[in-house]
């Protein structure tokens, strides 16, 4: 499944734009872009709009590939249900990178965790 930022890439080298052409045109730095493209940041709604512009796409088809949950969904989950919270907890205590935890994801999935 591509993501946001890989999408931005595609369309960027498609209309065969510079990493640094498209970030001025943008009104941002180069590193802010690239971070957008490797799923670092993600653009603001304002920003977004200006992207999709320039590349001669929509809004929404960009916005359907921030997969990302919402802030306020995870603060949901953590108020609903205390071992939610509790994991997020254990997360940040054990100072796990995004690949640890995305890792776990995929073991879990597959059936494949820790100790079984």
């Amino acid at each position: 499944m591509k993501t946001l930022g890989e999408r931005i890439r595609e369309l960027r080298m498609e209309r065969d734009f510079s990493l640094r052409e498209f970030a001025r045109d943008l009104d941002v730095s180069a590193a802010f872009l690239s971070d957008i493209e490797l799923g670092r940041r993600y653009p603001s709604d304002d920003l977004l709009s200006s992207i999709a512009r320039r590349l001669r796409t929509s809004v929404e088809e960009l916005r359907v590939l921030d997969h990302r949950a919402s802030i306020g969904e995870l603060r949901r989950r953590a108020t609903v249900d205390p071992q939610y919270a509790f994991a997020l907890r254990k997360m940040v205590e054990k100072n796990l990178t995004p690949n640890e935890i995305l890792d776990l994801v995929d073991r879990a999935r597959d059936g494949t965790r820790t100790g079984e």
